[in-house]
This record gives structure tokens, sequence and C-alpha cells, in this order.
């Protein structure tokens, strides 16, 4: 997966090859949005927006239908072609990628359930492309232990709680969440529902911080939610990364990570046009240090992505390989965004410059699960053969 642009060109690499024939021009569609993104990008970043404009602009060029499959009427773009175009879009504004990536990774794994037929997945995948339908996520913030409950009533349940980081909350039509439910004879589940935004379901204006600044990550409080049994998508143990979820965090971290990546990509792409020749052996040693560490971390998700594939199977393994490459790719982010600073000087420190932007949004990549101290953790439990699927 790793390419780069490098004065107006695109190095084709590898894995790219691999792929199907369409990678390519896959690329070049998702490049196509640079510029509306790149536009908009300081202005929503300085005002604390929602990146309306710009995520308006990949729904209505087709990029809600990347990963459902081409015989549903979406583009059919397999789980590391998913992340190509993430990467891309990273690269020009992290907000609207991140927020575009949570319903990019939902839509995948709604795939992953299409391909084994299970229950609802083909109606889902289909209003994506027919309704546009944008599903939000809150998986990564309470997918073991909810902050959320499940109350059992008349053919379905009551759902009630607060969930945090749920980006696109001012855009998305449905969110997919887990709720605890008190079992009386099997104890503490948790149960993920997929609940519609409206009635019951309140977003909070409190999305204020320093970096990623235009996801629209708000606090969402929901309040006597029914969802009738058949929108419950999973009933999992408690506190467990269980088989279906070592999927879903698989799929999701990955494309998450490579929005990262394109961060990182942005930043050294400025820093290069801002020096351009570079005389001096410092400044070289720098781009050096910077494009090497970005090549690195871009290895790292290429051999995650080549053991998730297209049609991953639950393992724990494989999860460890998906947080390796983000635990490696939050690292160096952060290392070649500071760099690309340094080497730019006092202008990229100023608010509008696009370094200045990379610095903090890069600095999200270790919130989302696991950071990287929990990563070494699970990856030690997982080598010294202990339990590693309970947190």
């Amino acid at each position: 997966m790793d390419w780069y642009r490098t004065g107006g060109e695109r190095i084709v690499t590898v894995m790219e090859t691999m792929t199907d024939d369409d990678t390519t021009t896959l690329l070049d569609w998702a490049a196509s949005f640079g510029p509306a993104l790149g536009e908009h990008a300081e202005h929503y970043d300085r005002e604390g927006k929602w990146v309306s404009e710009s995520y308006e602009a990949l729904v209505d060029g087709g990029l809600l239908g990347l990963a459902v499959p081409v015989e549903l009427g979406g583009r059919g773009a397999s789980i590391p072609q998913v992340a190509l175009v993430m990467r891309e879009l990273g690269r020009h504004c992290g907000s609207t990628a991140l927020a575009m990536s949570m319903h990019q990774h939902a839509t995948a794994f709604t795939a992953w359930r299409y391909r084994r037929g299970l229950p609802g997945a083909e109606l889902t995948l289909r209003r994506v492309v027919d309704d546009g339908l944008v599903i939000a996520s809150t998986g990564g913030g309470d997918a073991t232990m909810p902050q959320g409950e499940a109350t059992k009533v008349d053919g379905g349940y009551r759902l009630s709680g607060r969930k945090r980081f749920v980006s696109q909350s001012l855009r998305a039509s449905v969110m997919s969440s887990m709720f605890t439910y008190d079992d009386p004879e099997r104890g503490t589940r948790v149960l993920n529902m997929a609940v519609p935004f409206g009635d019951g379901v309140t977003v909070l204006d409190n999305w204020d911080t320093m970096g990623m600044r235009g996801t629209a990550s708000n606090d969402v409080v929901i309040d006597g939610v029914f969802v009738p049994d058949e929108r419950v998508l999973a009933d999992r143990p408690y506190g467990v990364v269980d088989g279906p979820l070592q999927v879903i965090f698989s799929i999701g971290l990955s494309i998450i990570s490579a929005v990262y990546l394109g961060v990182m990509d942005g930043a050294l792409d400025a820093a290069i046009a801002a020096v351009g020749p570079a005389d001096d052996l410092t400044t070289q040693r720098r781009v050096g240090l910077m494009a090497h560490r970005r090549q690195v971390a871009a290895w790292a998700l290429d051999g995650a992505l080549a053991v998730v594939g297209n049609d991953p199977a639950p393992s724990m393994e494989m999860l460890a390989a998906v947080m390796a490459a983000k635990r490696e790719i939050a690292l160096a982010g952060v290392e070649v965004c500071d760099l690309a600073q340094e080497t730019v000087g006092g202008r990229s420190y100023f608010r509008g410059s696009p370094i200045e932007r990379a610095v903090r949004d890069i600095r999200a990549a270790k919130m989302h699960p696991f950071d990287p101290e929990a990563t070494l953790i699970q990856c030690g439990r997982l080598a010294l053969g202990r339990p590693c699927d309970v947190v």
C-alpha cells in the first residue's frame, strides 16, 4: 500500500499492484477530492465547526458507497483499497477524512456481514447507496464496557446513555452502538444496536478540541429510545474482545490508521514544498528522517492490511498486527509532524499553516483504542500465551 506523491508523481509499489486493476483509478478518484478538502480545511479547523462542505463534496462524489459490494450498487472497494482512499483524503484534511473513515469502516464491516448472509446487512448496504445512509459508530469509546443501558420491554429494548466521540454526529443517519444489558440468566451482556438519529437522541455541541476539530465528534445522549429485537446486531459477553469484535476492530482501526498516515503524508509534502531543494545538511537530514519514519509506518500498515485482507476471520493475532501498526503510525506521526515544523521554522507555527494543523491533528491517533501502552500489554500477553481478549 505504500505510495506517495513527490513532485506531482505517484510511486506505485507492490501492495498496489497486488490489488484489483481498478486501484490506480480509485486513487486518482480519491485525489480529485483534494482541492475541495484543502480549500475548506483551515476554515473549519479555525472555527471548530463541522466540515460540512468538504463532507458533502465526498457524498456528492459517491464516496459513501465505496465499500458497498458492486452487486448492491457500490464501488466494491476492498478493505486495503478503502484504507488507500482514506490515506489520500487524510493528506488534504484530517478532519474530513477521519469523519468519513467512521462511515467507511462501519460499511466495510456491514459488507463482511453481508458476505455471511447475516440479517439486515443487505438492506443497510442498499440504503447507503440508494438513500445516502450515513453510519456513525461508538465502538471505539465503549465497545466492551458500554456507557449505556438496555432494558428489555415487549418487542425490543429501551435504551439510555451518553455516548462520547460520535464522529460525524451532525450528519449521521444511524448510530451503531453498544449497550449493557443485565440478562437474568446469563448476567451482564453487551448488545450492539442500530439506533436511528431522531426522537430521544440529542447531539450535544461539546466538541471543542486541540485537533481534528472539524469531525463533530460530539457527545450523543440517548433517552428512552425503543429499538426492536430485529435491530440487535450482536449479543456479546461483557468486557471481552470476542470474535466479531476482533473483526470490527481489525477493519476499523486499519482504516482509521490510514487517515493518520495521510496526515503524516501531508505534513511531509508541505515541509518539502516549503524548503525546496535545501542545500544544507541539517535540512536534508531532517527530511530524510521524516521520510524514513513515514516509510516504516507505511510498511507497518501494509503488513497489517495483508493480514486483514478483505474477508478476515476472527483472530487476536490479526488484531495485534493492526494495533501494532496503529501504534507505529501514532508515534511516527507525532515525530514526523513535529520535525516538519522544526524544518520549516517559525512560519509553520502560525495558525493557518497545514503543518501547524497536522501537528495538532496527528496527536488524536493515540486516543483510539488501544492506546500505545495498552497495545504493548496486549502484544505481550499474546507473546506470553496469556489471555488477551479480556480488557
